[in-house]
């Protein structure tokens, strides 16, 4: 078995310094030596086996149960230089891959009550889990880091105030007879987003969400800002709407549709944007072409889950009468979030032990760590897709954008909100 491990890993492994022990107490070095050494032990047999049989699925699962061990570094670490090589997958597992490519429309076959199970399944965990992470608003997607070393809190802050400015709320793109303007928040989450776009955009907000978890927060937090009248949230799929609104946006729900679903969706915010409307759509994306969910994150994060190419997206929106009028590309911003996330998630692991066990806590620390490298390692990536009926609906240069960002930073100097660390 020993030499079946060096012979593989070898023809992996070609970047970094790698040390192996495996159960038998063989010590074997992969990599060019460059960048600080990692190593890695092997509990048992069963581990090297599965993890060689299968990678994708098997790699986690043995981080979470033990069989595999850092010894020093972190599974970041040993993440990174996995993900860093020349290609994500090991030649002897491609088969596996294409067998999965071939089913992925059966994996992410999400109608309505399998899509609220998913969702269940990840965002109605216990609500003491979220807290100790996230940013005070608690925004469980990508940051926008507007320069080096800038706060969570401040980068989530900047996030809200770019989709706003895109969402074209200000009071040089209302008509003076439109009256509110009436939005949906497509995948609301706890109800940040809605409730910024309604307290400083002055919208009408109507939020969507299947966690019965982040319904009952988000209206909470609408009645303590005293904004329940101007931001509801409902407890909805987004296919049984059947209003109309103004503007539309979704952020981080993207994802958790399903190819096989991507029509239905754009053709729903066909039917419900106005034709003089705005809609933006916020969605981890893929730099090249189709694939599949990591089988691992399928099973244990998101089931049903799936990041979709840009090419994917396009074909889906160009058999509507959606017409894109921007798409931003933000690269390093999700790596960045995910560092935070990660480094807040350890600092509190005593807690998430106490709350769940160590196995929940190796399983999330593999996640996050995972879903960082992907991002600083590979080709993922987050688009943000501006969308309208009309070609004059938006201005025809992105100056608009930093302009509208100017008037709501003032507008959140005046309003001068205290922020907490999370986990207070």
């Amino acid at each position: 078995m020993d030499r079946l491990l060096q012979f593989l890993l070898k023809t992996f492994i070609r970047r970094g310094t790698f040390r192996v022990t495996t159960s038998r107490g063989t010590v074997l070095t992969f990599g060019d030596g460059t960048g600080q050494p990692v190593s890695v032990r092997f509990n048992s047999r069963a581990a090297e086996w599965a993890i060689l049989l299968d990678p994708e699925l098997k790699f986690g699962e043995a981080y979470m149960d033990g069989s595999f061990v850092v010894e020093q570094g972190t599974i970041a670490d040993v993440l990174a230089i996995a993900l860093g090589q020349q290609t994500e997958v090991p030649y002897w597992a491609r088969p596996q891959f294409w067998l999965r490519y071939t089913y992925r429309r059966l994996a992410q076959f999400n109608p309505r009550k399998r899509s609220r199970q998913n969702v269940a399944h990840h965002y109605d965990l216990d609500g003491r889990l979220y807290s100790l992470f996230l940013d005070a608003d608690r925004q469980y997607s990508c940051a926008y880091f507007e320069y080096p070393e800038q706060s969570l809190d401040d980068a989530q802050l900047a996030k809200k105030r770019h989709l706003a400015a895109k969402l074209r709320l200000g009071p040089d793109a209302i008509k003076p007879d439109q009256g509110e303007v009436r939005l949906l928040d497509i995948g609301c989450g706890w109800g940040g987003l809605g409730l910024y776009l309604a307290e400083l955009g002055k919208a009408d907000v109507t939020g969507v969400t299947l966690s019965q978890e982040q319904h009952g927060i988000a209206n909470a937090r609408a009645a303590e800002k005293g904004l329940s009248q101007r931001a509801r949230f409902n407890l909805q799929d987004y296919r049984d709407i059947n209003a109309k609104f103004d503007r539309i946006v979704s952020v981080g729900m993207f994802e958790h549709v399903g190819v096989n679903h991507y029509d239905t969706f754009f053709r729903k915010a066909e039917q419900l944007l106005k034709y003089d409307g705005v809609m933006v759509l916020h969605s981890i994306g893929r730099s090249e072409g189709p694939g599949i969910t990591n089988p691992w994150i399928s099973k244990y994060i998101f089931p049903g889950g799936y990041i979709p190419s840009l090419s994917e997206v396009q074909k889906r929106i160009e058999k509507t009468k959606l017409l894109v009028t921007d798409i931003e590309i933000l690269r390093l911003h999700y790596a960045e979030t995910l560092k935070a996330w990660r480094e807040r998630f350890l600092a509190h692991r005593e807690e998430v032990e106490r709350i769940y066990d160590q196995r929940f806590v190796r399983m999330w620390e593999f996640y996050l760590a995972a879903s960082e490298m992907s991002f600083r390692e590979q080709n993922m990536m987050v688009f943000q897709i501006q969308l309208t009926k009309r070609q004059d609906v938006v201005p025809i240069t992105r100056d608009y954008i930093m302009a509208e960002e100017k008037r709501l930073r003032e507008a959140e100097a005046k309003r001068q909100t205290p922020l907490r660390l999370a986990g207070e």
